[in-house]
């Protein structure tokens, strides 16, 4: 995308930024890059593989690229939703980071392709599903004062066709509620079960930037560290806790997931009960604070006994 390549050079070339941070070509597929020198930015690539969210990189617990004072993103219209939470929560200030939005066919779900592949239904993410941010909105002089959404420095790239429906995820939801209160009991523990508790969700998560998370906390143990049933649980319960109201479903914790557990149908849930009890949805707008950060006297009540 010589449009990337070209802006990303402008910016080092007038050092407007220290860093850009996007993706290149690695040798098991795509992978992030972190591109500080105008040369190197030739390597800047973006197409159906680029499937991670880059904006954890942005999270202050990324200490390794904290000497980097100014830096820019390539951030798809959906990313663009984490930037915004990071603002929301007090980690990130607007004017610090440059954002390259590129126009977005749809990404798939292997990252890990040497080249990019015709998505399927089967093949697409399941965050493709039902988006309304693939053509990423640039800031211009007519925006005034009082429009809040995050909007992109750059939009780069042609206009792209949209990618397959992917299978409905809360078709998928709606079958688990459809169940016995047992019969999700047993699902969840025979899924949780297999957590090797190696936390690359919470890594990958762009709105998990505890300096200290509970679950390494051991003076006192909130939560047990040995990969077991009971533990598990623990982990995954609090982690979907702490992101209600909070997740961007940007699907990188199922994504990052070594053994495959669905954890993108907990924060699909979790997202439902959110808008049903507090009419609240995940947005680009930095001032509309999340459920958990405030008190409505309005609020239903209902689930507190």
């Amino acid at each position: 995308m010589q449009q990337l390549i070209e802006v990303a050079r402008q910016l080092l070339t007038d050092k407007v930024v220290d860093v850009v941070i996007g993706y290149e070509q690695g040798a098991f597929g795509v992978r992030p890059a972190f591109i500080s020198d105008v040369a190197s930015c030739a390597q800047l690539i973006f197409d159906n593989r680029c499937v991670h969210n880059l904006v954890s990189y942005l999270s202050p617990r990324r200490t390794h690229l904290a000497h980097f004072q100014r830096k820019a993103i390539v951030a798809k219209g959906c990313d663009i939703r984490a930037i915004a939470a990071l603002v929301r929560e007090g980690q990130l200030k607007r004017e610090q980071i440059i954002i390259i939005a590129p126009r977005c066919g749809g990404v798939g779900r292997n990252a890990s392709l040497n080249k990019p592949q015709q998505l399927e239904v089967n093949t697409v993410a399941p965050r493709c599903a039902n988006c309304t941010v693939r053509e990423p909105r640039a800031a211009s002089a007519k925006d005034t004062a009082e429009h809040k959404e995050i909007l992109a420095d750059y939009v780069v790239g042609e206009v792209q066709a949209p990618p397959p429906i992917a299978v409905d995820r809360d078709a998928r939801i709606n079958a688990l509620d459809a169940m016995s209160i047992q019969e999700r009991w047993q699902y969840w523990q025979g899924e949780l079960e297999r957590c090797i508790r190696c936390h690359a969700c919470r890594e990958v998560c762009p709105t998990c930037f505890c300096v200290q998370c509970l679950a390494d906390k051991t003076q006192p143990q909130w939560i047990e560290s040995s990969p077991h049933a009971r533990g598990n649980l623990m982990w995954q319960f609090n982690r979907m806790m702490h992101q209600a109201g909070r997740c961007v479903d940007c699907g990188e914790c199922e994504r990052a997931c070594p053994v495959g557990i669905p954890l993108s149908l907990l924060v699909g849930k979790m997202a439902k009960v959110v808008k049903e009890r507090f009419d609240y949805q995940v947005s680009s707008d930095p001032t509309v604070p999340t459920p958990i950060g405030t008190y409505n006297q309005e609020d239903k009540q209902e689930f507190i006994l």
